[in-house]
């Protein structure tokens, strides 16, 4: 009764709430208009304030550009710190900062000028959380101002996108060879000089908790309906085989079904969670990802052909997802993002950075990590001219090479003359080393430079001559030739003992002592009696000449020759001794005659070998010559050096050359810095200048510097050099190149390009073709394959064949040249001409006195 009761109120009740609900329901459909305008002018406002509130969060942005060194090699721990801090950085906003807004950019950019430049876009509050990135001193950060490009003709613009199942992941590409790698080649041929641009731009933003949670339950549906519909037509099949259908219905036939199983009705597979959801199971390191692409030129075509090129190179990721790009296009007709009603659309996006992803744009950081890092040294990035100039006569360069560019095209890179001080080229023999160096000289000749090329070979002056014959050099060219071989050919001649130009005398001492020692390997422990008698021998020469030349008779100093006479010649060295100090002379009267003839006959071997050439004996035997390495500096000649060859006693020869370059250099500090003209010495077949005690080429590398010296060497086998002249040509080199050779000579380059160029790269190059680094503007550029210049080819239009006579002419005036009968003549006389000198100022009793003294 009371039940009934309760029923009986809970009716009127319930009508009630029909009634009200029905009411309510009348009522919204009497007023549907207002209220829809209503959620309308809400969902408007709604959307202009998030516009709003996303123009003010995104108009204040840091902008950072990440600039690697050379050597710049990331591992996957070092790029998963990056991705991170980049995600942490976009949601580092105000609190009122819309989702949409949250973002950081991550801009691709190759415009011409440089090979590919990487930015960093974030809100500005990261500047602190993004200036010290994760890779350390091999990337620096650089505050920067945002982008700013004219307007070009022909634009085009792409959206690419992930496409696949929701939880499938990117290719996974190995940082080696660079993933950066098909983009850098798809812009290495851009053309600033067209209005050629290219940019990719990565829009990264936190996965939101809800939208992750809702992703995640739509796949599980998708896959349960997926496995569901799977099991229906697993059923359906039953159903249409009848045989399938007995076996089913009929019991006895379940224990005679493979295995002993029963045939059963098929069930919907069982989901796993892991496989189904992949890269969507874990939150962090998962972003939401836009990627736009924006290509623009002056000239009609490029950009198209630049967007297809790069949607090539993203094809590096495809794997079971891939990118690709938003849009349909058929023959003509195409739709996407450069077409309205899209275009405003996605130049919104590309200008604020707001984060509109498409359906699908969800990735994990470890997918994306060939683009979270600057290029790295796995990366091979084009030279562009802006990198390395081309070379054009009379713009103070110097052509090193012919690069062969991304579009096919070769250019002669060049270095800056006071970028270019020392330089070292390696490889075999007959490669182009040689040609090399002599383009060089024949430009910085053409630049108003100085310079001193050392050619053993003594052809390479027949070669570069009809490109010095021009009016703007051959003032200034000289010659000292000593591969000349009849009476009238002409021949200078350089007396090392000369002191007609006022040096210091312990330095032409120290010059010509240590000359000797480099070439002969002596050394205070192996010849040490040699040593002293030498050194004491040039001293007491050196001497005489000083009193020659303050006598204002320069034509009767002593050479190198009359160390013999002075040694061996009691009544000589007597005369000599008028000229030295008491001390000095004490050591001829109380130490010399102990010496065993041995000692001396140590000094006087390679002495008779120099006089047993004429053509040297004329060269070093005469008391003044032209050749002044001293006076070539400070006058900026172009001075062309040919040693007899290569030989010991040509070895020797050169060894005084080279000191004397070393002597000369160092003297130039009484200079100004500021008139100290840069000179350069090409020296070539290091390895005969070179002896394993002599350390006068590290000292021209180490010192010379400062005094406007640059030096370049040619080697075959770098390992052959001294290891003090190796490692200091190594560690000062401002251009080091290498042709084909050995593995273990080519090693000796390629170690200063670690992770670069291989000897194995190296030692298959052809003929002309050589692997260079440079330095340009203080940065190092290369290594780079280039093909070796040639004379013809470069200064072709500088050819004067037919001045070439009045060059040698000239190139000899400037070295006072004469025949080589005349200074044989003298060479054969000079010794009885400082006699005399010695004897109008020695008394004949004394000259008596000292011949039985010394007998």
């Amino acid at each position: 009764m009371e039940a009934h009761l309760t029923a009986m109120a809970v009716l009127p009740m319930g009508a009630a709430l029909w009634d009200g609900l029905a009411a309510l329901a009348g009522w919204i459909l009497a007023n549907s208009w207002w209220l829809a305008l209503l959620t309308a002018a809400a969902l408007i406002g709604w959307e202009h304030l998030q516009r709003r509130l996303s123009a003010a969060a995104l108009s204040r942005r840091t902008y950072l550009q990440l600039e690697p060194t050379p050597a710049f090699e990331p591992d996957a721990e070092q790029i998963w710190r990056q991705g991170m801090q980049l995600v942490r950085a976009a949601g580092s906003g105000p609190w009122w900062t819309p989702r949409r807004a949250r973002s950081v950019r991550v801009r691709l950019r190759a415009d011409g000028k440089r090979p590919l430049v990487y930015r960093i876009e974030a809100p500005s509050t990261a500047h602190p959380l993004l200036k010290q990135t994760p890779y350390g001193p091999r990337v620096e950060v650089k505050q920067t101002a945002p982008v700013a490009d004219k307007q070009q003709a022909h634009v085009v613009r792409a959206v690419l996108t992930l496409h696949g199942e929701p939880g499938s992941r990117l290719r996974e590409v190995p940082l080696d060879p660079d993933p950066l790698q098909p983009l850098i080649d798809a812009v290495a041929d851009l053309n600033a000089e067209l209005g050629d641009l290219a940019e990719v731009c990565v829009d990264l933003s936190p996965a939101p908790r809800w939208h992750l949670a809702v992703r995640r339950m739509q796949a599980m549906q998708r896959a349960r309906d997926q496995a569901r519909r799977e099991a229906q037509r697993e059923a359906r099949w039953l159903t249409r085989e009848p045989a399938a259908m007995g076996r089913l219905l009929d019991p006895s036939e379940w224990h005679g079904s493979p295995r002993g199983q029963m045939v059963m009705s098929p069930r919907p597979r069982q989901v796993d969670r892991e496989v189904v959801l992949g890269k969507l199971t874990h939150s962090p390191g998962l972003v939401r990802v836009q990627i736009l692409v924006r290509c623009a030129s002056d000239a009609d075509g490029r950009a198209q052909a630049r967007l297809a090129r790069i949607k090539a190179a993203m094809d590096v990721y495809a794997g079971p997802s891939r990118l690709a790009a938003l849009g349909w296009s058929a023959g003509p007709l195409r739709l996407g993002p450069d077409r309205r009603p899209w275009l405003g659309r996605f130049d919104a996006q590309w200008a604020t950075a707001v984060m509109r992803p498409a359906r699908g744009g969800w990735a994990h950081i470890d997918e994306l990590a060939g683009l979270l890092k600057p290029p790295t040294v796995a990366a091979r990035l084009p030279l562009l001219e802006t990198e390395m100039p081309t070379y054009a006569l009379g713009q103070d360069l110097l052509p090193q090479g012919w690069y062969r560019g991304a579009d096919g095209r070769e250019r002669l890179l060049a270095t800056y003359e006071d970028d270019t001080l020392f330089e070292v080229q390696s490889g075999k023999a007959g490669w182009g080393k040689t040609m090399r160096a002599q383009v060089h000289a024949v430009a910085s000749a053409h630049n108003g430079r100085g310079l001193a090329f050392v050619d053993p070979h003594g052809d390479s002056f027949t070669d570069v001559a009809r490109y010095l014959a021009h009016e703007d050099v051959i003032d200034r060219v000289a010659l000292f030739d000593l591969t000349v071989r009849e009476d009238e050919d002409m021949l200078s001649c350089w007396n090392v003992l000369d002191m007609t130009t006022g040096q210091p005398a312990h330095e032409v001492t120290a010059s010509v002592v240590e000359a000797f020692a480099g070439a002969l390997g002596w050394e205070d422990v192996t010849a040490p009696r040699a040593l002293t008698i030498l050194t004491k021998a040039v001293e007491a020469l050196v001497a005489v000449n000083t009193q020659a030349v303050g006598e204002q008779l320069p034509e009767v100093q002593a050479t190198i020759f009359q160390v013999r006479s002075l040694l061996t010649d009691p009544t000589f060295r007597h005369l000599a001794l008028s000229a030295l100090d008491v001390e000095a002379r004490h050591w001829w009267t109380r130490s010399f005659p102990g010496f065993p003839r041995e000692a001396v006959l140590t000094v006087l071997n390679p002495l008779e070998r120099l006089g047993a050439n004429p053509v040297v004996r004329a060269a070093l035997g005469c008391p003044a010559g032209g050749y002044d390495i001293r006076r070539a500096m400070d006058e900026g000649q172009v001075l062309w050096i040919c040693p007899p060859g290569t030989g010991p006693t040509d070895r020797l020869l050169v060894s005084l050359m080279v000191h004397d370059f070393l002597r000369a250099g160092l003297s130039r500090r009484d200079l100004p810095e500021a008139k100290r003209r840069p000179f350069r010495f090409y020296l070539d077949e290091l390895i005969s200048l070179d002896q394993g005690s002599s350390t006068v080429l590290a000292e021209i590398t180490e010192q010379l510097r400062k005094f406007g010296c640059r030096l370049h060497g040619m080697t075959q086998l770098m390992h052959r050099l001294s290891p003090s002249t190796r490692s200091a040509l190594l560690q000062n080199a401002s251009c080091l190149s290498t042709t084909a050779g050995s593995a273990e000579a080519i090693a000796q380059i390629t170690s200063q390009w670690p992770g670069t160029v291989t000897p194995r790269d190296v030692a298959g190059l052809e003929r002309w073709r050589h692997y260079a680094s440079f330095t340009v503007a203080g940065k190092r550029t290369g290594p780079v394959p280039i093909r070796g210049p040639e004379l013809a080819e470069v200064f072709g239009d500088l050819a004067r064949p037919g001045q070439v006579a009045a060059l040698h002419k000239r190139a000899h005036a400037n070295t006072a040249a004469q025949s080589l009968a005349v200074l044989s003549a003298v060479a054969l006389t000079q010794e009885e001409a400082v006699r005399s000198f010695l004897t109008t100022r020695t008394t004949p009793t004394d000259v008596h006195d000292a011949g039985e003294q010394y007998a």
